[in-house]
């Protein structure tokens, strides 16, 4: 089993006729990845590496029972494009798409929120089930079907977690990245829900990074969870007002930005804790002898 997305998931990619849409399409095709056609508005009757390609997405949602959204179109029209997901029925929509204003980001995630869609992003590497779907940018050849969930916002830093556990023999239940911009659809305790109440994901990896607060909620909530969590908060070394490549990922004067008070909240909730990426796997390997958490 896995979440948001696996081999009964019936993908959409939003833009398929551009260059980034096309690269998606055709890898996630070529790698058995459920992906059943794209749009483009005034391309529709055309075929994207044997997809049929539809002017609407609601006429690609009739044809097809699409349920789901990889969106790879230009930030100028990510607004109006989000809003026709939506208003399709469309149950995911990974918005790759960076370089989001604020605000727009604001107006299309209370949206979404009102009509039952849920957002990974925006500026999400998306998320993957290893040996089912791939609706992200991470590389197939780099997975490996298993029962380690992982929620992060960074699909570079991922790769770090994803061969640190596979030194120690395991794999991926499901990938999950929630996007690295300051407002963003989808929150760590959204997902870290979902991995328990799978019963084929054994512990959860969290990473998290600089900027925001979002990771407090997540260690309170994964001190309820029978599904143990190891957590990861990168940064730890970023100077204060730098950016650490997100958008969101600024250290400022709130405390709460910081990367060693993150650690200390999820140290403080009885989660165990990793000091450096290179420790998580043998972390991860001990805690997995040790079982589910009580209740």
């Amino acid at each position: 089993m896995s979440i948001l997305v696996d081999r009964k998931s019936k993908i959409l990619v939003q833009g398929i006729t551009g260059q980034t849409g096309r690269l998606f399409a055709e890898r996630m095709a070529a790698g058995g990845t459920p992906v059943v056609g794209g749009v483009t508005p005034g391309k529709g009757g055309t075929t994207i590496a044997g997809l049929p390609v539809f002017d609407t997405m609601r006429e690609a949602v009739a044809a097809t029972g699409g349920d789901a959204v990889m969106s790879c179109i230009a930030p100028a029209y990510v607004v109006d494009g989000l809003y026709e997901i939506v208003d399709a029925g469309i149950a995911l929509a990974v918005l790759y798409i960076e370089n989001i204003p604020v605000h727009d980001a604001i107006r299309m995630c209370a949206y979404a929120k009102a009509r039952g869609t849920r957002i990974l992003g925006p500026n999400s590497a998306g998320a993957v089930s290893p040996g089912q779907a791939n609706m992200a940018d991470l590389n197939d050849a780099n997975l490996r079907p298993g029962r380690i969930g992982i929620v992060s916002k960074s699909g570079t830093l991922t790769y770090e977690v994803i061969d640190e556990i596979h030194q120690h023999g395991l794999g991926e239940s499901t990938v999950v990245c929630l996007g690295g911009d300051r407002v963003i659809g989808t929150s760590y305790v959204d997902v870290l829900r979902l991995f328990e109440a799978d019963p084929d994901t054994d512990l959860v990896i969290l990473v998290g990074e600089p900027g925001g607060g979002l990771e407090y909620p997540a260690a309170a909530y994964a001190a309820t969870m029978r599904t143990p969590v190891v957590a990861y908060i990168t940064g730890q070394g970023s100077p204060p007002d730098a950016r650490m490549g997100h958008a969101g990922a600024v250290v400022g004067d709130d405390e709460r930005s910081r990367p060693q008070n993150k650690m200390k909240a999820f140290a403080s909730a009885g989660l165990d804790v990793a000091d450096r990426v290179t420790s998580i796997g043998e972390i991860v390997a001990r805690r997995l002898k040790q079982g589910r958490r009580q209740p």
